[in-house]
């Protein structure tokens, strides 16, 4: 092969690199509103009891850059879907402790960040909560992509974890009473590619 051509050849593959791993573009996933339930664990009476439940209505977007490593989250939570099991408390945490006609809505967005081997590993963020916003950063547990078994699409999934207090938020029903503030926030998420 000729020194030209040789350069040639060269500065095609560079050319190929770069192609291939300067420009990829991130990802947006939505996420999917069937397989995504942000869910919570709450003091009942000091100890008590815990009460659990969880959000059934929410929208939102992943955004993933595999290769740089970035990412983000965006999740709106639709508060008067909250699901205790039990209609009587749904209603009174609905009217009562987080005003939903008020504050219908909760949201999440944040940054994916401390990747291992590909993966994030926390996201660093804000939630606001009953009209109060404030940093939340949530320790990912575990996250994935891989295509669906279904139809070949790639999705993604998370479970991510936090205690934050709800008395920050402006939630102070009962606590005069010597219930617990504090609130565990158990997350799983699902998001993927549409048709």
């Amino acid at each position: 092969m000729s020194t030209t051509n040789l350069k040639r050849a060269l500065l095609f593959i560079a050319s190929s690199c770069i192609v291939s791993t300067g420009f990829a573009e991130p990802v947006t996933y939505p996420v999917d509103p069937s397989h995504t339930f942000p869910a919570f664990e709450a003091d009942h009476w000091a100890g008590l009891s815990v009460w659990r439940g969880k959000i059934n209505e929410t929208s939102g977007t992943l955004i993933l850059d595999k290769e740089a490593q970035t990412g983000s989250i965006d999740v709106t939570m639709n508060m008067e879907s909250i699901d205790f099991g039990f209609e009587p408390m749904n209603e009174r945490t609905r009217n009562d402790i987080l005003h939903t006609e008020q504050y219908p809505t909760s949201t999440y967005t944040g940054t994916l960040v401390n990747y291992e081997n590909g993966n994030p590993t926390a996201v660093e963020g804000e939630l606001t909560l009953h009209g109060v916003t404030k940093p939340v950063n949530l320790t990912i547990n575990q996250f994935k992509c891989q295509p669906h078994f279904r139809h070949g699409r790639e999705v993604c999934g998370a479970d991510a974890t936090v205690t934050i207090n709800r008395a920050d938020f402006g939630i102070d029903y009962d606590l005069q009473n010597g219930f617990f503030p504090e609130v565990n926030l158990l997350i799983t998420v699902e998001a993927g590619i549409p048709e």
